[in-house]
């Protein structure tokens, strides 16, 4: 191939459709982290979030209004920027083999769509604080009883298996949050007089992004690293839904979804779909929740 900037263009054109196919490659896979984060558009370094201490509910109007005043806190998650860059020799485009890259090229677009799903369990797995002061999966979140006394409220299980989640998905603001402030983007550099190219006889191309996850809401979600059976099933289907708010007040949380790693999915299987259990008795917890099979979740 000649080194013309037209050629060069084109080139730059066709690798970025071998990102934008592998991009695609995943389907719905590729937004699983969507079912469990709350996806933020993010316009500065560090976003600030000041959640509500107690999700929104409607009430009777009598008298004024009744102002809910989100209580602002230094609970915030700062972006991060990942790339992932490849040089091209220039010999091979000299040469026409510029397409043995073509395949990793749509491996950059599968890793690009792939990397929120791996960011989401990230934070999951790290456990960090959230905007009550304490771990997101923790035994000891502060709520207000109905006398306004403070006592310790857990949405961890405990055991030392590997962890699986049930979890309240019906509401827009989710367990964790993915914020973006700069989409995955596919850039080149293939101007044979930049100064990277001219030093190394390669021509650059590779994606970045500015984005990161953090913990949501802890109401939402309930960890469990007990064995994946029915009794432990129930028991962290209660702890999720039997959750109140401060002075006493329902939360009503529906448990929509179970998440387990690829080693538990048989058990979890058995416990939400199949439907017969062992002596040929009905399965009473079949459906009760959909199943979210995660790959990035650790087995171990």
């Amino acid at each position: 191939m000649n080194l013309t900037s037209a050629n060069l263009q084109a080139l730059f054109k066709a690798y970025n459709a071998n990102f934008q196919q592998g991009f695609s490659s995943l389907g719905d896979q590729g937004a699983l982290y969507e079912q469990f984060c709350t996806v933020v558009p993010s316009s500065t370094a560090v976003e600030v979030y000041p959640w509500l201490k107690a999700l929104p509910r409607m009430r009777e109007w009598l008298g004024d209004r009744v102002i809910h005043s989100l209580e602002g806190s230094e609970f915030s998650i700062k972006n991060r920027k990942f790339e992932l860059t490849e040089g091209v020799p220039r010999d091979s485009i000299d040469d026409d083999t510029y397409g043995l890259w073509s395949p990793v090229f749509q491996e950059f677009g599968r890793s690009s769509r792939e990397h929120p799903n791996e960011l989401a369990v990230e934070t999951l797995e790290a456990n960090p604080e959230c905007y009550d002061g304490q771990p997101l999966l923790d035994t000891d979140h502060p709520v207000l009883d109905k006398s306004g006394a403070e006592i310790s409220v857990s949405n961890d299980m405990g055991g030392s298996g590997p962890a699986w989640y049930v979890m309240d998905l019906t509401r827009v603001i989710k367990p964790v949050v993915f914020q973006r402030r700069r989409d995955y983007n596919f850039r080149a550099i293939t101007d044979l007089n930049d100064t990277q190219v001219f030093m190394t006889d390669q021509f650059l191309f590779g994606v970045d992004a500015r984005v990161n996850a953090g913990p949501g809401l802890w109401q939402l979600i309930v960890r469990s690293n007990q064995e994946f059976n029915a009794t432990n099933y129930a028991a962290a289907r209660k702890a999720l839904q039997d959750m109140q708010g401060d002075y006493g007040r329902p939360l009503a949380l529906r448990h929509s979804h179970t998440m387990v790693p690829t080693n538990l999915e048989g058990a979890a299987a058995q416990v939400l779909q199949a439907q017969l259990v062992s002596g040929g008795d009905s399965n009473i917890w079949q459906g009760t929740s959909q199943l979210i099979m995660n790959p990035w979740m650790n087995n171990a």
